[in-house]
């Protein structure tokens, strides 16, 4: 039958070819073109020719058609056949349908619907021909019968659509229906139903299936409904990542119905729909603004859900090949510093924290970012490097202007923009482990800058090298090349950057022969430089060489102070054959060095300071050293055991035209040699009495030692017999710095201090107790102290800056806690003869504990001290919790007021140790935060040495603080002669600052705000400094307890009851809460600090409507858990403005004296009606969106603004004015009486009344503006707002005549002063108000 059909068809009439196929049964048709199909001949043939037997004219033809169509449906779904037979019938059939009519094409359609609902579909080849019937019918004319009514054809295809899209849909197809779907042309309502399905099925399919899903869905988006294809495919994955976290929390989780993926999976997908959607970016630029768009708005509402790690990698994948970069890192970087401030902002403020319990973290996430790009996210990688450095570079330390750069890598980074620097770091360091093929790239572009920006601060990037180099030093090796081009260039950088560098690199030279000697080339090219900086650098680099190389028989490296990473000790093991050849290579380093003790002061102090680390780290090299050092002070000591003084001071110094320099810094040289012996004598005869292998050596170190010995002990003895005059120093020398003689003066007097200050230290050392030669360091203390009350007495007289400073100590760290311990605490039997002779000198046990000031201030400001183990942080931390046991002890047993009784001059030693403590506490939580437990536990002396593993921080600092308090309360009980204000004052910064230790949820954090509070409720305290601690000490701590408005409007009471109201004729009820606020200290102190304080809270406020507005405008799936959280803020906005209204309502009536207070009030007062504003338009917005009304607390609010706030404002206007009129009036009386001297008093006054007036007006604006939108907010809930709102006399400025008639009369017109001036009984007497009125009329309409 099909071949007779075929010969028919090949006819040209179709009679013929109609009887054929009419003369056919129902079922026959269909059967011969499935035989035909399968047998794979001629199908489309047969087909044509049955369309050419079935003319659409027909209805028997129409009929036929259909019959086909729905037989070859399910034969092409039946995979029964071959794909491009397939093809050939969906084609032909595509090519047919466009001629069938519309009930033809609508029952085709249904036909379709039907097979989809039955998911009977199974390559979906078929949904081609269903698009182009759904797109003919849609242009189909003719009207249809859908149901029991008729549609046309574009109506008929949207139900065709509803219907599909409200119908279960079977995994399997979900993709071919999303290609189907790009083929129909849909209106934006149908596509945004049809998207919303297909998002619906993604938690249905399998994960692998996600990504070609997403990228038809991208295609799809081409029409539109941009937003939600990107808002559905974020959330999807954020999901996805929260639930895996969630499954590694709980491994063995009992709820088996959530199948659980593995994570190598997912992150492969992600990463492939990552790819996926930058393509179609790359394609359709609207899709990439769409999405930063998206993202921006969504963070406003909920960074949590915006910046997701899925959301970060896909922004910074876009950023790559993108002319929106720029974009996407602003919007980066500006919600990173964002999100670090809003942290900065919850963890300041307890009140903040019981709203917002879960705070949103973003370093988190993109440092998780960073370690998901780890599975194959390579098109990531590039983005992170370029973020991390962007962030680097944008929030890098600041400079600040003529000044050293303030390096604060070695302190906590609390700043959002520290805290930024530091997270672009760590994105870099994270991901140089992650990823190989970029790690020479990151290396390269790290030390570029190092280059690049010499002249700003680079500390943040060579922190950033030196890690990179512990991480992988090996990595270093191949990128060699970049390395040795670095030094070429070291000569050209400061001395700081040289340092930090060459110490980064270090492992890497003990590697690579051919970077080692590149850099020793560089080296001694920059010894011979003309520039000061290239010799210094050097210097630097030659002494690092020699501390890491090295020498055969060298102590171990267990005798270093810095700690070598596993890599540095795997370097060691790999140069150990090469140790002779080391020894070789020292010595020429040595050789280079030496020549640099003939140039100028500052490099031979680099040598002098570096020599004894030198020694420490490479013993074999003491007798090259020493001889040295022997060699330079030759020239300048005297042998001849009865001159004086025993050192040529003439040979340090250097005169230049008029100008004289140092020359030989004798006193660093003579310090570098005491601590060189005192190690030489401790360490190699230890080494020594173990074994006598070279006893040439060892004679040769007898030598030099002795030679030593007896030249520091014949300074000693001379040092002491010594006159000033003997230096040509004495009570009538000239110290000026403004000449030569006083230059020169000023020099020797520094050197011969630092000489005293070195022998007192050798003597105490090699001294033993031993009475006669304390007997030594006290006449070498008397030398040292007459030289620095005469330079103290100098410089007062001066009063130069230059010359206020006092000269760096030379004891080191080490020695000035051994020294206090023994003058403090050392209760040995056989010691007390000895330390009597020391501890009979108050100035010496007062320049000891200065000397440890001094100490632990170099220690705060830099993160290390001169001498030995001054860069060592183990070492600086033993000594410190030294120190401070010794401080702590002196403080606490002897008073200040038992000692101050004998005391003649300067501060008390009790004194001094507090001010040493404050500067300890602050340290401590500074550079060792980290070891505050360890810190506190070396202060409880209870504990004796015992190890505890787990130390509670907080009940150690509740000790300690109990100690300070009852200091505190012994000072502010003492009698007012015995009252020491500076004393009080550092006694709170102490407790302020250890209070930071308290857990602010214990009970000893309680305890401590308690005792807070009752101190300053009972302690009248006149010293207005001490107020000002004592109350900022209270607010920090209440703060983190709870809100502190409360406290504000007891203190705000005390004021007005203090200081009057502004109406003389009411008399303010005398309530006392706090004794703190008196006659002395309420206006400016209290009142400043109170409205400083007012100040926090209504930033607080303002950021807590910034994110309620958010949450409004969130109409998310949760929506009840959204209006639980955000009826608790409302709550809480509410009830603190309503708190802070009768702050302000007591603030108001006071009369405070004119100046700073009145002016800040009146700001904060603008302040607070703008935010009440806000809150305002929050609630105009939120009526607008639903019809919510608006709550009771809210009219509360605005009743109690109408009642107790907005009248009073404006009598304190009025007030205000009144005080400056005054002023005025007075200022012109004298101005009649002595015109021309008085004439500069004038203007100065009326400067001073113009400026203190200027916020009047910006608070009348901000009150009419409150009142604005409470008009429209009654208008829009329907409640009457306004009839708690008095409408003030004083917004009339009107003109009385008959006032201003007798005012000409007396004054003559030009004396006639127009200074706004506004009155409640509107007698005003300006003539410059007359335009106001008009504006006032119009705003009354």
């Amino acid at each position: 039958m099909a071949q007779r059909i075929l010969s028919l068809a090949a006819e040209e009439g179709p009679e013929r070819l109609q009887e054929a196929l009419q003369s056919l049964a129902e079922g026959e048709l269909g059967d011969m073109v499935t035989r035909q199909a399968l047998k794979g001949r001629e199908t489309a043939a047969l087909l044509r020719g049955i369309f050419k037997g079935s003319p659409c004219s027909q209805k028997s033809g129409v009929l036929r058609r259909l019959q086909v169509y729905k037989h070859c449906v399910p034969l092409v779904e039946s995979g029964d056949l071959h794909l491009s037979k397939v093809s050939e019938i969906i084609g032909l059939l595509m090519l047919e349908a466009r001629q069938l009519p519309g009930h033809a094409l609508a029952e085709l359609a249904n036909l379709f619907v039907d097979v989809i609902k039955g998911g009977s579909l199974t390559n979906g080849k078929s949904l081609e021909l269903f698009s182009t019937v759904l797109t003919a019918l849609a242009s189909s004319k003719e009207n249809l019968a859908y149901g029991k009514g008729e549609l046309n054809g574009e109506e008929f295809k949207k139900q065709l659509i509803n219907t599909l899209c409200s119908s279960k849909w079977d995994p399997q197809c979900v993709i071919h229906l999303a290609n189907m779907f790009r083929d129909i042309p849909l209106s934006g309502e149908e596509l945004q139903f049809v998207v919303e399905k297909i998002l619906r099925m993604f938690s249905r399919l399998d994960l692998q299936e996600i990504p070609p899903l997403v990228y038809q869905l991208l295609l799809l988006s081409a029409k539109g409904s941009k937003k939600t294809v990107l808002e559905g495919i974020i959330s999807f994955f954020n999901q996805l990542d929260k639930r895996q976290k969630e499954e590694q929390r709980a491994p063995q989780s009992v709820d088996l119905e959530v199948a659980t993926m593995p994570l190598d999976q997912l992150r492969h997908v992600e990463g492939t729909v990552i790819l996926h959607i930058v393509s179609v970016i790359n394609l359709d630029q609207d899709l990439g603004e769409e999405l930063i768009r998206h993202l921006k708005t969504e963070q406003q509402k909920d960074p949590g859900r915006a910046l997701c790690p899925f959301s970060v990698a896909l922004l910074l994948s876009v950023a790559v090949k993108h002319r929106l970069q720029e974009q996407i890192f602003d919007f980066l970087k500006t919600s990173i510093t964002r999100s670090c401030k809003d942290l900065q902002f919850l963890q300041a403020s307890k009140f903040l924290q019981d709203l917002f319990p879960q705070q949103y973290d973003i370093t988190a996430v993109i440092l998780e970012v960073v370690k998901n790009s780890a599975f194959g996210w390579d098109h990531v990688t590039q983005g992170l490097v370029d973020l991390g450095f962007s962030l680097m570079e944008s929030y890098e330390p600041k400079k600040p202007f003529g000044g050293k750069a303030a390096d604060n890598s070695y302190g906590l980074s609390k700043m959002p923009a520290q805290q930024a620097c530091k997270l672009g770091a760590s994105i870099l360091l994270e991901t140089f482990k992650v990823h190989e093929p970029i790690r020479s790239d990151i290396l390269e572009q790290v030390l570029n800058r190092v280059l690049t920006k010499a002249a700003s601060p680079v500390s943040h990037f060579i922190d950033l090298l030196s890690n990179i180099v512990v991480s992988a030093p090996l990595v270093l090796q191949t990128s060699s090349s970049k390395v040795t081009e670095t030094f070429d260039n070291l000569s050209f950088l400061p001395i700081d950057t040289v340092q930090g560098l060459l110490r980064a690199v270090q492992p890497l030279l003990k590697v690579s022969m051919s970077v080692r000697d590149s850099l020793i080339l560089v080296l001694q090219k920059a010894i011979f430089s003309r520039q000061l900086d290239a010799r210094k650098a050097a210097v630097a680099g030659f002494l690092l060489l020699l501390r890491n190389f090295k020498v055969l028989g060298s102590l171990s490296s267990s005798q270093c102070s810095q700690a070598i990473g596993a890599t540095q000790v795997q370097a060691d093991v790999h140069a150990c054959y090469n140790s002779a050849a080391n020894e070789a290579f020292c010595l020429e380093i040595l050789g280079s060095l030496r020549r640099c003790l003939s140039q100028q002061a500052d490099v031979r102090l680099m040598l002098y300071e570096g020599f004894y680390d030198v020694l420490r780290r490479n013993s074999q090299l003491a007798s090259s050293i020493m001889e040295t050092l022997l060699s330079q002070i030759k020239q300048y000591y005297l042998p001849q055991p009865d001159l004086l003084p025993p050192l040529k001071l003439e040979g340090c110094i250097m005169a230049q035209g008029d100008q004289i320099f140092l020359q030989e810094p004798l006193a660093h040289l003579l310090c570098c040699i005491q601590h060189c012996l005192s190690w030489y004598k401790s360490t190699v005869h230890l080494c020594q009495g173990a074994g006598d292998d070279d006893e040439e050596e060892e004679e040769e170190g007898v030598g030099f030692e002795q030679n030593f010995e007896e030249m520091l002990e014949s300074v000693t003895r001379r040092m002491i017999k010594s006159e000033l005059e003997d230096f040509e120093l004495d009570k009538s020398a000239d110290f000026s710095l403004s000449s030569g003689v006083g230059v020169k003066n000023n020099i020797y007097a520094i050197q011969v201090m630092g000489i005293c200050e070195v022998l007192i230290e050798y003597n105490f050392k090699i001294g033993n107790f031993s009475k006669n030669k304390f007997e030594e360091v006290l006449g070498l203390f008397t030398c040292y102290n007459k030289l620095s009350e005469i330079l103290r007495e100098k410089a007062g007289k001066n009063k130069s800056a230059l010359s206020n400073k006092t000269a760096r100590s030379f004891l080191s760290m080490g020695f000035v806690s051994t020294l206090l311990t023994a003058l403090f605490r050392d209760n040995a039997q056989s010691h007390e003869e000895s330390l009597a002779v020391l501890r009979s000198s108050t100035e010496f046990l007062r320049y000891a504990v200065s000397v440890a000031l001094q100490k632990v201030q170099q220690l705060e400001e830099t993160g290390q001290t001169d001498g030995p183990d001054g860069q060592n942080p183990e070492k600086m931390f033993q000594n410190l919790c030294k120190i401070t046991q010794v401080l702590l002890w002196r403080y606490t047993s002897i008073p200040t007021v038992v000692e101050e009784s004998g005391k003649k001059k300067g501060k008390s030693i009790s004194l001094l140790c507090l001010e040493g403590l404050l500067r300890i506490f602050n340290t401590v939580q500074q550079l060792y935060s980290a070891r505050i437990p360890q810190f506190l536990q070396a202060l409880d002396i209870t504990d004796g040495d015992a190890e505890e593993t787990d130390i509670n921080v907080t009940e150690k600092a509740a000790f300690q603080i109990r100690q300070f308090q009852r200091s505190l309360v012994n000072q502010l009980s003492s009698a007012e002669d015995d009252f020491n204000a500076k004393e009080t004052q550092s006694l709170i910064t102490v407790l302020s600052t250890l209070s930071k230790l308290l857990d602010p949820a214990s009970q000893q954090f309680l305890q401590f705000l308690t005792w807070t509070v009752k101190v300053c409720k009972e302690n009248a305290l006149e010293d207005i400094s001490c107020c000002k601690g004592l109350l900022s000490l209270l607010f920090s701590v209440h703060v983190l307890y709870k809100s502190p408005v409360g406290l504000l409007r007891e203190l705000a009471q005390d004021i007005h009851a203090c200081l009057g109201d502004i109406d003389q004729d009411v008399e303010v009820e005398g309530r006392c809460h706090f004794a703190v606020v008196n006659a002395k200290t309420a206006a400016p102190t209290v009142c400043l600090l109170v409205l400083g304080q007012v100040d926090k809270v209504l930033e607080e406020v303002d950021w807590l409507i910034k994110k309620l507005t958010s949450l409004g405008s969130d109409i998310s799936e949760d929506s009840s858990q959204a209006s639980n959280q955000t009826q608790a803020l409302e709550k809480g906005i509410i009830l603190q403005l309503g708190t802070l209204l009768t702050v302000y309502h007591e603030l108001v009536q006071t009369a405070l004296p004119s100046g700073s207070c009145v002016d800040t009030l009146l700001r904060s007062l603008s302040k607070t009606y703008t935010i009440l504003t806000s809150l305002i338009k929050h609630y105009i917005q939120a009526c607008r969106s639903s019809s919510n009304t608006i709550p009771g607390r809210l009219e509360k609010l605005v009743k109690l603004s109408g009642s107790h706030l907005t009248p009073q404002c404006y009598s304190f206007i009025t007030y205000v004015q009144n005080i400056h009129s005054e002023s005025l009036s007075f200022v012109e009386e004298k101005k009649k009486k002595k015109k021309d001297s008085e004439a500069a008093a004038v203007s100065t006054v009326m400067a001073k009344v113009l400026r203190e007036t200027k916020p009047i007006p910006n608070l009348i604006f901000a009150i009419e503006q409150y009142e604005k939108f409470l008009i429209h907010l009654s208008k829009k809930s329907k409640v009457n707002l306004m009839q708690y709102m008095k409408l003030s006399t004083s917004r009339d400025f009107r003109i009385n005549a008959s006032v201003l008639d007798s005012a000409l009369q007396e004054q003559n017109s030009e004396d006639a002063e127009n200074e706004p001036h506004n009155d409640q009984s509107s007698t005003a007497e300006q003539t410059d108000e007359n335009q106001e009125p008009k504006k006032k009329r119009q705003r009354k309409k």
